[in-house]
């Protein structure tokens, strides 16, 4: 696939036109409170891998809705005193999987928490194993129109939800250094963890990297690719009802998590890349509201970006951080 994006001067001033809803902080606010009403529950069952190197830890904690949510805490073996901890989420139709397809965050000898993401889990990877007891209005097949008829009812504010008492959960541990967060993710996982970023004020680093999820109104309208391409579809059907959509999808759109991103950042685009088109990533790096930020851009790549070569960018750039 040739460029097709906007080109890479264009890219580094670009800004995105999706308007902020007037009570998207208070929206949010309650959205977290409502959480907390219920107690998080965070448990920690120890399992035996077979490997020899890390502990592993079947972990379930309250996310929206006081739903149990999975994940996986992996710590290096030997550790004895609190560690730095990665939080991370995974892209789109993933689960958390299985203990051994994440070793690397816990071979630096930080902790490391991935969270199985309700309801998906069945379409790559190891799986996973929680499900979305929500209902929802009509949908197109996937998750990007679940709930599409108000912000209230949409899908990834459980999401979202969910990954910031994560994040809380991971830290209730006594091996986790709850002072040295950082969240991380890909594609989906990139999307969600700018929304944490935006979310949890008390982070060291997020790194997301090819983020879904970024400048709908562009998004949209640019690609054909899926899962975008899932908004159109129903757009497509139910005629006229593009700005109730837009709307909606404003309360979850990276953009305006990233103008309250309070930690230092490390973002990659792709300019190959259909499914997340590199000026939607742009639109959120150019918001990110704080001063300290980077963006690794992967000239000939599609949705893959930097694969192991942006892995080892999150390395060198994390080393002096926590």
């Amino acid at each position: 696939m040739a460029l097709f994006d906007l080109p890479r001067e264009q890219l580094h001033r670009y800004r995105s036109a999706s308007a902020e809803p007037d009570d998207f902080d208070a929206f949010w606010s309650a959205t977290l409170t409502e959480a907390r009403q219920h107690d998080l529950d965070a448990r920690f069952e120890p399992v035996d891998t077979g490997l020899a190197t890390v502990r592993v830890y079947d972990a379930t904690f309250a996310g929206f809705g006081g739903h149990p949510v999975k994940g996986w805490l992996t710590l290096p073996a030997e550790v004895a005193e609190p560690v730095p901890l990665v939080v991370e989420f995974v892209g789109y139709g993933g689960g958390r999987g299985l203990p051994h397809e994440h070793l690397l965050w816990a071979s630096t000898g930080r902790a490391h928490f991935v969270m199985d993401t309700r309801g998906q889990g069945s379409g790559w990877g190891g799986g996973g194993g929680t499900p979305d007891p929500v209902g929802a209005a009509p949908a197109y097949p996937g998750f990007m129109t679940r709930g599409i008829d108000a912000p209230e009812n949409h899908y990834y504010r459980r999401v979202f939800t969910d990954a910031v008492r994560a994040v809380e959960a991971a830290r209730t541990h006594p091996l986790t250094d709850a002072s040295r967060t950082a969240v991380i993710g890909e594609s989906q996982g990139g999307g969600i963890s700018i929304a944490v970023g935006g979310l949890v004020p008390d982070l060291l680093a997020v790194a997301p990297d090819v983020p879904f999820l970024c400048d709908f109104p562009r998004a949209v309208t640019l690609t054909d690719s899926g899962p975008y391409r899932e908004i159109g579809l129903f757009l497509r059907t139910h005629r006229g009802r593009t700005e109730e959509a837009l709307r909606t999808l404003s309360y979850f759109d990276g953009v305006h998590f990233a103008a309250r991103g309070r930690a230092p950042a490390l973002f990659s685009t792709a300019l190959e890349d259909q499914t997340c088109p590199p000026s939607t990533v742009f639109a959120a790096f150019n918001a990110w509201a704080h001063e300290e930020k980077s963006i690794e851009v992967y000239d000939f790549n599609g949705h893959e970006g930097g694969g192991p070569y942006q892995a080892a960018a999150k390395l060198r750039w994390l080393r002096p951080r926590m």
